[in-house]
């Protein structure tokens, strides 16, 4: 019994023996797994570490290589890289959409001051770090001049093609000299007017005497916003939306037109941890305001399409081809004085739609619009004519029918209705929707839709030079003034017959002011008890009916 107890007591310390040598043998420890995981590591960092190696090989001077490499280093190859790779496919798109509007530039005169460069260098800093590698050496030697390139009008064409820069035109401001970071270092008066997705405007008072507006890319603007919260990098995302004002501000330079808004100039500056953002400095303008809009005499209002289908026609007929503008609503325009002016050019494009090809449908061509749909012929692999055509019925639908008939003149309307009916079935093309608006000036201008000529007029009335009646007022729609009756006449005669067409009118005066088509602005009264002296203005007491 004995016995036994000793075999199974040294059986179970045989066992324990060889359960701890196999352990041991064959079962790795803490130390051992370390070890592994330090292999591994190292050997990913080192093909890390490899291709920052060949990045920096292939990139050696280029503006953005540190940064590259910095976000190499700081993730491996997952989807947060690819989603960076998308990102920055996004930006060389936009870069070399930059590229083509400026290979097909018009040629300016390159005279005086009126040039400034917008220099290579600066859209290579915007651009993803691979695209100017077969120029950085060039580059290196051009930038060492960039300075007093950007504070000095540039010499002769050659030596600028030399210095391998991009030419900007921007219109002279009111001083004679470009705009730049040194006239909007101290300017006063800045107010916020709105922002859109991309950019924010302000107002802007520059040497207390010149208001512009300033263009810059929106920080808390929705393509910010949405592209830090799917990419993460905000200089990236800068980058981005940064090529919609470079394009907007290559645009506005080539394609200088009195409906299309002036560029004055730009500036690159530091600004937000963020280097070389970019600063549009253009000509001021006024919202539009539809309802507004509605409310003014009918012929401000015929300016405004007027204006419109001028710029519609040179869009058909520019240099760059035909442009169409894809943002096509009111917000996208402003008046300067009057006439309007295109101020969003970012989302333009002359790229025709193609069409044509083995599997071509009928919808290649189509144009969608929420109450209607065309489609256009397919000519030479190009869907004929798609830009001038979006661009005539968006006019249509934003602007004529709104503003075209309503208070026209009764003989004008039948004219003024066929232009918009033939607009909105796209019976026209831009070149014959101008002519038959040009037409209405015309007639306008030169008095010709004045109806009954030869009717005599019912009242006598005294004329009274140099006077003018105080108060007096009533309200008459529409009228160049709320709380009065002002309208524009073209002669004593068709200010006789307004006034005798509205039963609270028994005078008027004759301002010294003129419209733009040079009828005079008159302003008609209830009564004759408050006449005062007045330059310049005559006035019609009415005397007997």
């Amino acid at each position: 019994m004995k016995r036994r107890k000793i075999m199974v007591a040294a059986g179970f310390c045989l066992s324990f023996f060889l359960g701890t040598l196999m352990n041991l043998l064959f079962i790795p420890g803490f130390e051992h797994h370390q070890n592994h995981g330090d292999r591994l590591r190292s050997y990913h960092h080192g093909r890390q570490h490899q291709r920052v190696a060949d990045n920096a090989q292939l990139h050696v001077g280029d503006p953005l290589t540190a940064a590259v490499a910095a976000e190499v280093n700081s993730r491996p190859a997952t989807g947060d890289w690819k989603r960076q790779r998308e990102l920055q496919m996004q930006i060389r798109e936009r870069l070399e959409e930059v590229l083509r509007y400026r290979q097909r530039q018009a040629h300016w005169p390159a005279t005086g001051d009126a040039f400034r460069p917008l220099e290579r260098r600066r859209l290579m800093d915007l651009e993803p770090a691979s695209y100017w590698e077969l120029n950085k050496a060039k580059d290196r030697r051009d930038n060492r001049h960039i300075d007093a390139q950007s504070r000095q009008p540039p010499p002769g064409s050659n030596s600028a093609k030399a210095q391998n820069v991009f030419w900007m035109n921007p219109v002279k401001a009111n001083s004679g000299k470009m705009l730049g970071c040194h006239s909007i270092a101290n300017v006063t008066n800045i107010q916020y007017l709105g922002s859109g997705y991309t950019k924010a405007v302000y107002k802007a008072t520059i040497n207390s005497s010149l208001s512009v507006a300033l263009k810059s890319v929106d920080f808390g603007g929705h393509d910010m916003d949405n592209c830090i919260k799917k990419y993460g990098s905000a200089e990236d995302c800068y980058r981005l939306a940064s090529f919609k004002i470079v394009k907007e501000m290559t645009l506005m330079e080539q394609l200088q037109h009195p409906n299309i808004l002036q560029l004055y100039g730009y500036c690159y500056q530091d600004s937000n941890d963020i280097r070389d953002t970019v600063t549009a400095i253009t000509e001021l303008g006024n919202p539009l305001e539809m309802i507004q809009l509605l409310q003014t005499p009918w012929e401000e209002r015929f300016r405004i399409c007027l204006s419109l289908v001028r710029l519609l026609h040179f869009l058909a007929h520019s240099p760059l081809g035909p442009v169409t503008l894809l943002d096509f609503r009111p917000r996208q325009f402003v008046l300067v004085g009057g006439e309007l002016k295109v101020t969003d050019l970012d989302d333009a494009s002359v790229e025709e739609s193609p069409c044509g090809s083995p599997h071509a449908a009928p919808a290649d061509c189509l144009m969608e619009f929420p109450a209607r749909n065309f489609t256009l012929p397919c000519i030479r692999g190009r869907c004929q004519g798609i830009n001038e055509k979006r661009n005539l019925y968006n006019a249509y639908r934003f602007f004529f029918t709104y503003l075209l008939p309503h208070s026209a003149p009764p003989a004008l309307r039948p004219l003024l209705d066929k232009i918009v009916n033939s607009t909105g079935e796209l019976a026209w093309g831009i070149d014959e929707t101008q002519v038959h608006l040009e037409k209405v000036l015309h007639l306008y201008k030169n008095g010709l839709y004045l109806q009954n000529a030869s009717q005599t007029h019912t009242s006598a009335y005294k004329r009274l030079v140099d006077t003018s009646i105080s108060g007096e007022n009533y309200r008459c729609w529409p009228s160049y003034q709320h709380d009065g009756c002002t309208l524009s006449v073209l002669s004593v005669r068709e200010a006789v017959g307004v006034c005798e067409s509205h039963a609270q009118c028994q005078a008027f005066v004759l301002t010294n002011q003129t419209t733009w088509t040079g009828h005079q602005l008159v302003q008609f009264k209830t009564g004759s008890g408050h006449l005062s002296p007045s330059k310049g203005r005559v006035a019609y007491v009415r005397s007997g009916r």
